[in-house]
């Protein structure tokens, strides 16, 4: 399965509970993860989409390990049956 399924289906999930799956770029800062997933209630969380086995690369782990010591959720999802497992996880936070 490829990272863009993966990431659809994530939007749609998140979608289906209320809330949004925003894509995240920012200019200047690379490694950043793929999606802010906003749900109702004030949750919030950051989500790095990798294809089945793939690992995120350096850049990835040093960006995500910064929003983390912020405070701020970070999840790798690289299967369409982590989503519904990490949406949990998130809404629980």
């Amino acid at each position: 399965m490829r990272e863009s399924e993966i990431e659809r289906r994530l939007a749609v999930s998140v979608k289906k509970m209320g809330g949004m799956a925003v894509k995240f770029t920012s200019p200047g800062l690379d490694g950043v993860p793929d999606r802010i997933v906003l749900l109702p209630g004030r949750k919030i969380a950051f989500v790095e989409l990798k294809a089945p086995g793939k690992k995120p690369r350096p850049l990835q782990v040093k960006r995500m390990r910064q929003l983390k010591s912020l405070g701020f959720p970070v999840y790798v999802v690289d299967g369409v049956e982590q989503i519904g497992g990490v949406l949990d996880e998130i809404c629980a936070t």
